[in-house]
């Protein structure tokens, strides 16, 4: 993956300053984002470490250079969507943040040393308030849906309400049946879709695949994600953007480079 675009404490005090009157987002590599409306600056899945907890290379900036989180969402327990080394260190230099994980994953955030004052837990069908937005969950499918009746669901989408717009970041997921009909009443502006097939040890939509659910849940804006950091993750984005230009020209799509922001259009 290319060097970030912006990094370091340049891209930190561009977020923090950005006057956000409509959503605004920033791609940090893999799953990886910043959304931010008015004063609410939410990290997604920041996967900034690598498995020794080393920096990533292509990382950004690290966990704790991140001083102005007020929420912290992760998607599911694995290591490059909840960092055992950046998530720490983004709630120890944010102090006044918050976890938001799926409620089975509370014990091995705990692992991680983050206490449980720290966490809000969710499940599907859950709602988080926070200021005047909201944080609704669904099911994601890890080839197929899992669940248990004290755990819930461990791996969860993530809808975020900010004013009139709906982003939705689906962590890992594979299609399965009741996708659509559970996104479909969240008119979502933005879907954040995965598009690093089924290799490696996980599941992810193929191109086509994010393609379609983007048209059938009316998303106004795809944009692909869970590529080009991690080599169980390496994608040539050429490919999508191919698929889009010949076989999906009506929907509209955001390709980023690590480190930019992009205000999502009003119209």
């Amino acid at each position: 993956m290319r060097q970030p675009v912006n990094h370091g404490r340049v891209l930190l005090e561009e977020i923090e300053l950005a006057h956000c009157p409509v959503p605004s987002l920033w791609w940090l590599g893999h799953a990886g984002f910043v959304l931010k409306y008015k004063a609410a600056i939410l990290y997604v899945d920041p996967c900034l470490s690598d498995a020794a907890g080393e920096r990533l290379t292509a990382a950004p900036f690290a966990g704790s250079d991140v001083t102005h989180a007020r929420l912290v969402l992760c998607t599911h327990a694995h290591p490059d969507h909840l960092d055992p080394q950046a998530v720490p260190e983004i709630l120890e230099a944010s102090r006044g943040a918050k976890l938001v994980i799926p409620k089975s994953v509370a014990e091995h955030a705990h692992s991680l040393g983050i206490s449980y004052h720290r966490m809000v837990t969710t499940d599907s069908n859950l709602r988080v308030e926070y200021l005047d937005d909201r944080i609704y969950s669904v099911p994601s499918a890890h080839d197929q849906l899992d669940w248990t009746p004290l755990g819930g669901y461990p791996y969860l989408g993530y809808l975020v309400r900010f004013g009139g717009a709906t982003i939705y970041h689906a962590g890992d997921c594979v299609p399965y049946d009741s996708l659509v009909d559970r996104l479909r009443p969240y008119t979502v502006t933005v879907a954040l879709l995965p598009v690093s097939g089924r290799a490696g040890d996980c599941g992810n939509f193929e191109i086509a695949e994010a393609a379609q659910l983007a048209e059938d849940i009316g998303a106004r804006w795809l944009v692909p994600m869970h590529y080009g950091t991690l080599a169980r993750a390496t994608v040539d984005i050429d490919r999508f953007i191919e698929h889009m230009l010949f076989h999906r020209p009506e929907q509209r799509f955001k390709v980023f480079e690590c480190g930019e922001g992009w205000e999502i259009p009003e119209d």
